[in-house]
């Protein structure tokens, strides 16, 4: 009881805050970020190692700067996130702004399969939120530890439209099943898998593990390959999705090419927006057999 009261408390606040303007939820979730970047040493610690290793170039004073910059939008993020799960769809709709859309109208009228590639960056909730609110979709999630948070994760991502969500237990075949019957796919492919489900490919000039489920999915379905980038924007201005051109001669004849190409595409999106990935997770963790560990 008493757990389930501690897990209750945090989710009350973030619920209070969802009623303020986005003018006094940005300071608030920036000086969240501080406080966690004072306080959480292990995911600074991640994130100092990630920075490190993806951009050698910059000198130990600036990554302390690209570090500190993560946190802040990462505290915004957090705080935001109340907008999303609670705010009325007018409200979201002014917070978030969708570019490209009519680009997956035009792919299901042709009776194509959708994948929509969105890495991890911070506003990826923002994101799947405003495609929910256009399109019926089909997503993975991973299951939370914790059940108080699982419900409301679950329920924030699915408020809007009839929304598929399916656990990485589910498998390959019901995604692809959804897929031709209409659902966009919103895939997140870039967090560390275990190494009997990866490949070694560059990303940021490092065999990173690499899964290679993007041209597998898009070739069991038939899909087309969408990119779609969420990016938090300045002050209290919102969100920007942008749709991209569907990728062309994808999949190939290589799955193992074929993931070197996302995660090339992935890096070059991190650097129009290098403070706003996902830096606090061990992306690195799986190394190829012989090589040191990073965290």
């Amino acid at each position: 009881m008493l757990t389930r009261i501690f897990s209750l408390l945090p989710v009350a606040l973030l619920w209070l805050l969802h009623f303020l303007p986005l003018s006094l939820l940005v300071p608030l979730g920036q000086a969240c970020g501080a406080l966690l970047y004072r306080l959480g040493g292990r995911r600074r610690k991640i994130a100092e190692i990630n920075i490190a290793l993806c951009f050698p170039e910059l000198s130990a004073d600036e990554r302390t700067t690209r570090v500190k910059a993560h946190f802040s939008w990462l505290g915004r993020s957090i705080l935001e996130r109340s907008v999303l799960w609670w705010g009325s769809r007018k409200r979201i709709e002014e917070m978030v702004q969708v570019t490209g859309e009519e680009k997956i109208h035009a792919a299901l009228a042709e009776g194509k399969p959708v994948i929509l590639l969105a890495p991890h960056f911070l506003g990826l909730d923002a994101g799947g939120v405003a495609i929910t609110m256009r399109f019926d979709i089909v997503s993975i999630y991973s299951e939370q530890s914790n059940p108080v948070f699982n419900q409301v994760l679950l329920r924030g991502r699915s408020r809007f439209g009839n929304q598929l969500l399916l656990s990485r237990q589910d498998g390959v075949r019901a995604t692809v099943k959804a897929m031709k019957a209409g659902r966009p796919f919103y895939y997140l492919p870039d967090l560390n898998p275990r190494r009997r489900d990866a490949v070694f490919v560059p990303f940021f000039g490092i065999q990173t593990a690499t899964i290679t489920g993007l041209p597998r999915l898009a070739k069991a379905a038939g899909a087309v390959v969408l990119p779609c980038l969420t990016r938090m924007l300045p002050g209290s201005n919102g969100y920007e999705v942008t749709i991209g051109d569907a990728w062309t001669d994808f999949p190939g004849p290589d799955a193992v090419a074929d993931a070197a190409r996302m995660n090339a595409w992935i890096e070059s999106a991190i650097r129009t927006m290098p403070e706003q990935y996902y830096w606090v997770h061990r992306r690195f963790k799986t190394r190829p057999e012989g090589e040191k560990r990073y965290y």
